[in-house]
């Protein structure tokens, strides 16, 4: 498959939290010290087949970034 998102990151499942309708999954990308946290669907959780240990990218479009320092 071919994405026209230009911020992708490989990396692995750490951790799924599932709640009512959503889910919070954690990954931890590949070669770094990050973790990524995506707040996603439960069917969207199903129908990718995610599970702890799975791989995966984390794919980022947006058209604003927000920064803030104390």
């Amino acid at each position: 498959m071919r994405l026209s998102t230009r911020n992708q990151f490989a990396g692995k499942v750490v951790s799924i939290t599932t709640g009512e309708a959503m889910a919070i999954v954690k990954i931890a990308l590949d070669d770094t010290d990050l973790v990524m946290t995506s707040a996603v669907t439960k069917d969207a959780v199903d129908e990718l087949g995610l599970k702890v240990g799975s791989s995966a990218y984390a794919l980022v479009k947006a058209t604003e970034v927000q920064l803030a320092v104390d």
